[in-house]
């Protein structure tokens, strides 16, 4: 049976091609506007290849994300991001909107929300990372006590800054007790091996400091309270979020789908293979992640729990005191769960992570 308008009566071609044209005003305007989407991500070249590390090295070798926004003619770009320089970056993207989304740390977005330029929490980054202060293989410094009046490299407005603050108030102290450098991680690093320094704030690192015998780890966020960890979540514009909702939703779906498949214990090794991009040695992940408070598979759970909230809120208060932010700022506007809540539901992963009470449930 032949259907071309072309031998039927002119009132029935005019009909169907009347319908075609509602029917593409009417996908227009419920789609998307967006036809590309920006995420910035941690990147390292290593021989000459730039790579990825954590969820977002995850994410692109499981090709979902990529192909999803494929479907529906949105093209993916991810935005490398040095590490010695991530939430300066990251933050000049938001602001002059040259990235839409971004995997980074929680200081940093603090700042940028204090400054008036609004993002949100997608999805948050599990129970976070950990913290370390190493000192020369020779000195005699076990604790925080023992560096008093000493020089301690601490790159200022980086997520660790928080961790660190919070272990020398626990410790009796105060900033002005010691001679704090604000040196970047590479130099802080340097400045430890060439004595510069008798102490270094750093993440797991630390760990080739020690195999390079040029430091050793006294003190780590391990031996701490959970919240003293360092976080990074999966931040949004929060413009574009209101302008692309299909598209973020698809975006927090594959983060989800990427913790999910990364929190089974029996993916453990496949996983440091794939997000081990930076050029440390295997061994360095798998102290990082061993005999911490925080299982495997919580450690990689997305959920807003309280967890989050108070983290956030000790965050802004702490950047307020510090003089980092002028202004005090509510951190509860920074959570978006309405994507989390749905990709949790459609990848059928209610009850699999527990949160801590009560949990966040709102947008």
């Amino acid at each position: 049976m032949n259907f071309s308008i072309k031998n039927r009566t002119p009132v029935i071609a005019w009909l169907l091609v009347g319908l075609a044209f509602m029917f593409g005003l009417f996908t227009d305007a419920n789609a998307d506007p967006a036809k590309e989407v920006r995420i910035a991500t941690v990147a390292y070249n290593v021989n000459g290849k730039i790579g990825f590390n954590g969820t977002a090295a995850i994410v692109e070798e499981q090709g979902w994300l990529k192909e999803e926004l494929k479907k529906q003619g949105v093209t993916l770009t991810w935005v490398p991001v040095t590490a010695q320089s991530v939430g300066v970056t990251i933050n000049e993207g938001f602001a002059n909107k040259s990235i839409d989304f971004a995997g980074y740390g929680d200081l940093p977005s603090i700042i940028l929300n204090s400054g008036g330029i609004e993002t949100r929490i997608v999805v948050p980054g599990g129970r976070g990372n950990n913290v370390y202060l190493v000192v020369p293989p020779n000195s005699s410094a076990k604790s925080l006590a023992d560096l008093k009046g000493k020089r301690i490299a601490l790159h200022r407005g980086r997520p660790w800054e928080i961790a660190f603050a919070r272990y020398v108030a626990a410790s009796g102290f105060k900033f002005s007790d010691f001679k704090i450098s604000n040196l970047n991680p590479g130099a802080g690093a340097a400045a430890l091996a060439a004595g510069n320094v008798d102490a270094f704030v750093t993440l797991s690192d630390a760990y080739q400091l020690e195999d390079k015998k040029v430091g050793k780890i006294i003190w780590s966020t391990k031996s701490a309270a959970q919240d003293w960890k360092m976080r990074a979540e999966l931040w949004g514009a929060k413009d574009f979020i209101a302008q692309n909702p299909a598209i973020t939703q698809i975006i927090a779906t594959a983060y989800v789908r990427a913790v999910y498949w990364t929190s089974q214990e029996a993916h453990l090794d496949e996983y440091l293979k794939i997000a081990n991009q930076n050029g440390q040695p295997e061994n360095v992940f798998r102290r990082e992640y061993s005999d911490d408070s925080v299982s495997w598979k919580l450690r990689w759970s997305p959920l807003f729990d309280d967890l989050v909230l108070d983290h956030y809120a000790n965050v802004a208060q702490y950047s307020r005191q510090a003089n980092l932010i002028r202004k005090d700022i509510n951190t509860k506007q920074l959570f978006d769960a309405r994507f989390l809540n749905a990709a949790i539901k459609e990848l059928k992963l209610e009850g699999y992570w527990q949160p801590r009470k009560p949990a966040f449930r709102g947008a």
